[in-house]
């Protein structure tokens, strides 16, 4: 069940965003698998709320995100919001089996 992240519209959120072709991103400046978890250790670092959310494109690849992600919790955030967009379609639900 999704939830309201008012902190992740905050100026100094910390958010790792992962494009459909991989390419990672530390608030706005590309970064990479290898650098994420120091990149983001340091921008933690001094913080006392130590969330960083992360942003996935729909169509990147799952294994790339779980990597995104663990490398996230190595850097040592507290808490980690995955952030999705509001579908504007109405969707109907799955038949029922």
């Amino acid at each position: 069940n999704p939830k309201a992240m008012p902190g992740a519209d905050k100026d100094d959120a910390v958010v790792v965003a992962i494009s459909r072709d991989g390419n990672i991103y530390l608030n706005n400046f590309r970064t990479s698998l290898d650098n994420i978890t120091s990149d983001v250790r340091e921008r933690i670092s001094a913080r006392g709320d130590k969330t960083v959310f992360i942003k996935s494109d729909a169509r990147a690849k799952y294994g790339e995100v779980v990597k995104v992600v663990a490398a996230v919790r190595a850097a040592g955030a507290d808490n980690v919001g995955l952030l999705t967009d509001k579908s504007s379609a109405k969707t109907p639900p799955p038949p029922s089996l």
